[in-house]
């Protein structure tokens, strides 16, 4: 997958290494964390990366919402004279009833193009949303296809599409409010030990990408879950009710998952496979962190957390001193 994908594991943990460096002597354990200007440039990236993903998901939208238009205005002429034998109104109430498909089907395929373009979606169109993109995103791969455009593609701009929309509509969350949702094929194929059940389970020989994310998860606070499938996945987000997810998986999981819990927002992380499908894949860990940090409280930032807990240590030390000097002021002028 192209879009700011590394060719390997050496690279990725070459890559976070550069980012990651110690704040200060006091703290060499704590780690820098990605920039604001890594932000920044995280953002625009996304923005510039999407443009192309962007026409290419509403040009399909439109050009499903027009054939399907076409279809149902076809099912009403061709029905038409079988009912005007059984009923004179038959067609009629047909055709009422298909125009107010068509108008519903079109209000959601432009409701669905406004949010794609501003990044607004509106109120009552607000859960159809997710509807819609379910229904239309099967044909638009299928017409993809027709013209010459791999699923894969399709499925890619459709990805691409919703974390621009994540980006400009999620707030900042709490790390108890966020969970990281990582798929099994991460894990490397040799390794015995299962993880669906506790992520601990892992040995961390640094041999896949699962060691890092651990220690990501454990820096920032945040739950981190392995899923086998799509149903296990579904049961993670159903037992810890989270507000934000941040997803990585494969073109094909990544769309049908967005699907099936929308409206909670997810930012998906395309993971990349050397070694093929479903097996030994990869995934940045500077990607992770970089979507985990945008979308978290930045009061709960390790470093931000490490400066409260030395503000209250000398604020418990100064108090501590203070009421020793007025113990012993008092034992004087006792």
């Amino acid at each position: 997958m192209p879009i700011r994908s590394v060719g390997s594991y050496e690279t990725m943990r070459g890559d976070m290494e550069k980012s990651v460096t110690s704040v200060s002597a006091s703290h060499p354990a704590v780690e820098d964390p990605v920039s604001l200007q890594a932000l920044r440039a995280f953002d625009q990236e996304d923005r510039k990366a999407d443009k192309a993903k962007k026409r290419l998901f509403i040009g399909l939208v439109m050009a499903t919402n027009g054939m399907v238009i076409l279809f149902l205005f076809l099912v009403w002429a061709l029905s038409t004279f079988d009912l005007a034998h059984i009923h004179p109104l038959g067609p009629i109430l047909l055709g009422l009833v298909i125009g107010c498909i068509i108008t519903l089907v079109g209000l959601a395929s432009l409701s669905l193009i406004l949010s794609v373009r501003f990044g607004k979606t509106l109120p009552f169109f607000s859960r159809m949303r997710g509807l819609t993109v379910k229904l239309f995103l099967p044909f638009m791969v299928l017409l993809g296809q027709a013209i010459g455009i791999s699923k894969n593609k399709v499925r890619s701009s459709f990805v691409e599409v919703n974390n621009e929309l994540v980006l400009k509509t999620a707030g900042r969350y709490k790390p108890e409010e966020m969970l990281l949702l990582m798929p099994h094929c991460l894990q490397r194929s040799t390794c015995k030990r299962r993880l669906t059940y506790s992520i601990y389970n892992c040995k961390r020989c640094g041999k896949c990408p699962i060691s890092d994310l651990i220690a990501l998860s454990e820096r920032y606070s945040v739950y981190l879950a392995i899923a086998t499938g799509g149903t296990i996945a579904r049961r993670i987000v159903i037992q810890r009710l989270p507000k934000m997810i941040v997803a990585v998986a494969c073109e094909r999981d990544m769309a049908s998952g967005i699907q099936d819990i929308y409206p909670l927002p997810v930012y998906g992380v395309l993971n990349t496979r050397p070694h093929g499908p479903c097996i030994d894949t990869q995934v940045s860990i500077e990607m992770v962190e970089q979507a985990l940090r945008r979308f978290m409280q930045p009061r709960y930032y390790p470093e931000n957390l490490h400066q409260d807990q030395d503000a209250g240590g000398k604020e418990t030390a100064d108090v501590i001193e203070n009421l020793i000097e007025t113990g012993q002021a008092v034992a004087g002028a006792a």
